[in-house]
């Protein structure tokens, strides 16, 4: 089975190295990378510390998708700010029958597929303005995952797992086919715990609700996340923004039946942990605002739904990354 990555990060070299080590179907691994993330693979593979293993994935490694050619399986892994620029170096490694799995936080571009009727739009103006990715990545071709797990870089093409082994995939248009069900079973004989989920908007949406106020809060107050919760000013915020997304949800017919005090709970339960964004702030990466919260002030918007704690979290989030020249910086005053 011919297997592309796209986006060597985190969750992209767990996900590579554990299928590429699996034994029930042969993969054979390509990435699809650049620079100095390209030249650390080209010379070590893909690797993963995980449950004090070292695991270690050989790998066909390229810049150019028409080397690596067509693909069964294309994982994208990448920050949601990467994709526009990536997507339309993709068509390479699609075929009629390529599945385009999409392993990423918060709103994803295809998101409204079988949502059109609550909100009247098919497309996300926060994530897809013109329709880039759209016309590169065929909708018909995608499934979503949704990821419950935490690893961190230790090195380009090189991660480390911390906890979590959760993996759920989706149809966007909902319901069951013999594709997702097949990429279940593989992901499944990767040794994940993988599930196939039949509205995986609902999914989705249950995961943003804790992590669009986790992510950008510890992002810009550089505090893990047990300090957050700890403090009950900044707790009773984050509840006040989720009531928000929890309203939107229920009116795109994904209701979350829990109190903000239920995800608290959950998430208390992870100790002092460093949140992705937090990391990416560290290291100075490009942060995931608009899939984690944009996208989700213009729901509010298409829905009726008002997001003054939302709007609030955006503006302070914004701010701060563009001052360390990590969001786009406004066109205007």
């Amino acid at each position: 089975m011919k297997v592309a990555l796209v986006g060597a990060g985190a969750i992209g070299c767990w996900l590579g190295a554990r299928l590429a080590h699996q034994t029930h179907t042969p993969v054979a691994l390509s990435v699809l990378a650049r620079g100095e993330s390209l030249q650390a693979i080209n010379a070590h593979g893909v690797q993963l510390s995980i449950a004090g293993q070292h695991l270690q994935a050989p790998v066909h490694a390229s810049d150019k998708a028409a080397e690596l050619g067509v693909q069964d399986l294309v994982l994208v892994a990448l920050k949601a700010p990467a994709l526009s620029e990536v997507a339309a170096q993709l068509s390479p490694l699609m075929g009629p029958h390529t599945v385009v799995l999409t392993a990423m936080n918060g709103v994803p571009w295809w998101f409204l597929q079988g949502q059109k009727a609550e909100t009247g739009a098919t497309r996300l103006q926060t994530i897809d303005p013109e329709g880039v990715i759209e016309r590169a990545i065929p909708p018909a071709q995608v499934l979503g995952c949704v990821v419950h797990a935490s690893c961190a870089l230790l090195g380009r093409g090189h991660a480390k797992h911390h906890f979590g082994n959760g993996l759920i995939v989706g149809e966007p248009l909902g319901g069951r086919s013999d594709r997702a069900e097949r990429t279940v079973a593989l992901l499944c004989a990767a040794g994940f715990d993988a599930t196939l989920s039949t509205h995986i908007q609902k999914d989705i949406w249950y995961k943003l609700w804790g992590n669009m106020t986790v992510n950008p809060i510890s992002a810009f107050t550089g505090a893990t996340t047990d300090r957050l919760l700890a403090d009950p000013l900044v707790r009773a915020f984050m509840s006040r923004v989720m009531l928000e997304a929890q309203s939107i949800g229920t009116r795109l017919g994904l209701p979350i039946d829990q109190h903000p005090e239920d995800r608290h709970a959950i998430t208390a339960k992870l100790g002092a942990f460093k949140s992705s964004m937090l990391q990416d702030v560290e290291a100075r990466r490009v942060v995931e605002l608009d899939a984690l919260v944009s996208a989700v002030r213009e729901l509010g918007q298409r829905t009726g739904v008002d997001t003054p704690f939302t709007d609030a979290l955006l503006g302070l989030s914004r701010v701060h990354a563009q001052g360390l020249g990590l969001y786009p910086a406004p066109s205007s005053p």
